[in-house]
Order: structure tokens, then sequence, then C-alpha cells
């Protein structure tokens, strides 16, 4: 068997990356204040999908784990001062999408997740924890 232990001598690698789709159409962060209202304008009363990776790996045995996750999410008509309170803010360049959900401006206007609510705000932390335990585990010769 190959295996750490302790844990604390294992040596982890945890990557994640988050994208939303929208109309078919990968949208990462927006690169100007053009593409963020653009984004945050065509999710105004439509949906997006939120699409998260996580890969876990055990650099000391190569054990690793990979997953990803979707979300739906709804929104309400989104009113074009809000808009351009969030992009002035320049949070909208800092999210996939554009748009960070959890945020006080967005919020009101998000009618509807359908999915783990961790996959639309980042880190899906219960599957990362469930991985992190699954490639500390000892490998079966």
């Amino acid at each position: 068997m190959t295996y750490c232990y302790p844990p604390i001598y294992c040596k982890l690698s945890v990557v994640f990356h988050q994208v939303v789709v929208y109309k078919g159409v990968v949208r990462e962060k927006p690169t100007s204040e053009e593409e963020a209202r653009e984004f945050i304008k065509g999710y105004s009363g439509s949906h997006a999908a939120v699409v998260g990776s996580v890969l876990v790996t055990n650099l000391t045995t190569g054990s690793r784990r990979v997953t990803w996750e979707r979300a739906e999410v709804y929104f309400h008509e989104i009113p074009d001062e809000i808009i351009d309170s969030l992009i002035e803010e320049g949070i909208t360049f800092k999210v996939a999408g554009g748009l960070m959900l959890e945020h006080p401006l967005t919020l009101p206007f998000v009618e509807a997740v359908i999915g783990n609510s961790d996959t639309v705000m980042g880190l899906p932390t219960a599957l990362t924890q469930q991985f992190i335990d699954e490639v500390l585990q000892p490998l079966k010769a």
C-alpha cells in the first residue's frame, strides 16, 4: 500500500474553477464595462447556469478525485441603476459571469437557485472535504 501517515505529511493540491454558461456561451470574468453590462443585462429576467469543478490530488500518493457541479440561477428584471452601481463598484470584474449573487445589490433580484448554493457562491465545501478525506485514505495495491 502507498500512503502517507499521519496525514499531516501528505501534500495535497486543491484546484477549483467556475464559469457561467448563458445561452450556450461560457463566460469568465468580464474584461470591460461594456462586457459586464452586456452580461448582467442578459441575465435580467432570464437565467444562467453556474458550473464549478473541483480536483483534489494527493501529491504524495497520486490519488485524485475530480467532479463538476451545475446550478441554475433565475433572475427578476435587474434595473439599469443597479447594473450601473455594480459596475461602478468593480465587483463585476472579480467574478465569473460578472455577477456575485450574494452581493447585497444583486440578491433581491435572484428569483431562484436550482442546485447547490456552494456551486453558485464558490468552492463546493462539502464535496471538497469529501475528496480530501478520500485521497488521504491508503491506496489498495
